[in-house]
């Protein structure tokens, strides 16, 4: 069925949901809704939900990966809701979707800042993904949206459940975030003298 798969490799399995050609129009809003549901439900327990996984098992196991593609697989729908273009961005990582947030103005950047230093700090796979939900609401909320690359968000979560794992994904979300600054028109160009 599944295999521990490294990043990338994931030969042999249909893509994710997320990953589908999109390019004619976006994902249907009854699939999306269908998603939506899994909110606060245990992984694998929204019939609805079935057809999208790609991580089911026979014996109806709930692995470490099923639970990561559940909380994508909402997080993605409603991030998705009512866009017309995709919010799945590969090479969109955590951390510069928030940063690419916090620069925008929208939202104050204290705010943001806080809002992502308790979604990296969470202690449990449970409150991570509350924190995350709140941060893709507000990623929904810029016009157009901010993208957000859902399957390194999916391996991140995979990861996240092994405590040996994030303490790496911490300092990637955060160098992503502390390290990303927009370029302005008023910015000094980097040889110039400020």
């Amino acid at each position: 069925m599944t295999s521990t798969d490294d990043q990338g490799q994931r030969k042999g399995h249909r893509p994710f949901f997320w990953e589908k050609d999109y390019a004619k129009s976006p994902p249907e809003g009854a699939d999306l809704a269908a998603l939506r549901r899994g909110w606060g439900r245990p992984a694998g327990e929204v019939p609805a939900m079935w057809p999208h996984y790609t991580r089911l098992r026979a014996d109806g196991w709930a692995s470490p990966q099923l639970h990561a593609e559940h909380a994508a697989l909402v997080l993605f729908a409603l991030h998705q809701q009512s866009q017309s273009r995709l919010v799945h961005q590969p090479n969109v990582g955590l951390g510069l979707a928030v940063a690419k947030l916090r620069d925008s103005g929208k939202f104050s950047a204290d705010a943001v800042t806080g809002r992502f230093g308790a979604a990296a700090t969470a202690t449990s796979f449970t409150e991570v993904v509350a924190h995350l939900r709140g941060l893709v609401t507000q990623l929904r909320a810029l016009a157009p949206t901010q993208p957000l690359d859902y399957t390194q968000l999916f391996w991140d979560l995979c990861r996240w459940q092994d405590p040996e794992n994030v303490h790496e994904i911490r300092r990637r979300w955060g160098s992503q975030y502390f390290t990303h600054r927009e370029k302005t028109e008023n910015a000094p160009d980097a040889g110039t003298a400020a």
